[in-house]
């Protein structure tokens, strides 16, 4: 991602309502379809060079408080809101859908690895380990176009 599109993305999603900066990180996550969550050490130091630049503010209270724009920063945004654009778009510009599902898939393994790390017996474990590593083996051979044959 570029420098600023984290910086554009949360003023994007901030005219739109209110967000935490957990909120802002899920939503863009959710809106570039997987491809992009930007990290907390990029979100929360950008939210508070925009609050230095008074453009959002934080809400009022305790815990987890929501940011806003300000007055301030619905007019910047209403003047630059072309080239702000949808910086969550980027990330899957270019990439076929097999690929974004492929990334969703790896997801899906990961909590399942999890689940069997947590719930599962030794026995089970060492079935999970064998099963991933035969997995690993299997994508490199793909790559190197060298399929397994059948046994005859």
């Amino acid at each position: 991602m570029r420098r600023g599109d984290v910086r554009a993305a949360l003023l994007v999603l901030l005219d739109e309502q209110p967000f935490t900066g957990y909120g802002l990180m899920e939503e863009i996550e959710r809106r570039s379809g997987g491809a992009w969550r930007p990290s907390p050490g990029s979100v929360y130091p950008t939210l508070a060079q925009l609050e230095d630049e008074g453009l959002v503010q934080a809400g009022a209270g305790e815990g987890r408080q929501p940011f806003e724009l300000t007055e301030a920063g619905r007019t910047y945004v209403a003047e630059h809101r072309e080239e702000l654009g949808e910086p969550w778009a980027r990330p899957t510009e270019g990439i076929g859908e097999e690929r974004l599902q492929l990334r969703g898939l790896v997801g899906e393994i990961g909590a399942a690895v999890y689940q069997v790390a947590a719930a599962g017996d030794d026995a089970q474990i060492a079935r999970a380990a064998d099963l991933l590593t035969e997995t690993r083996r299997g994508l490199y051979r793909i790559l190197a176009d060298d399929e397994e044959k059948p046994d005859a």
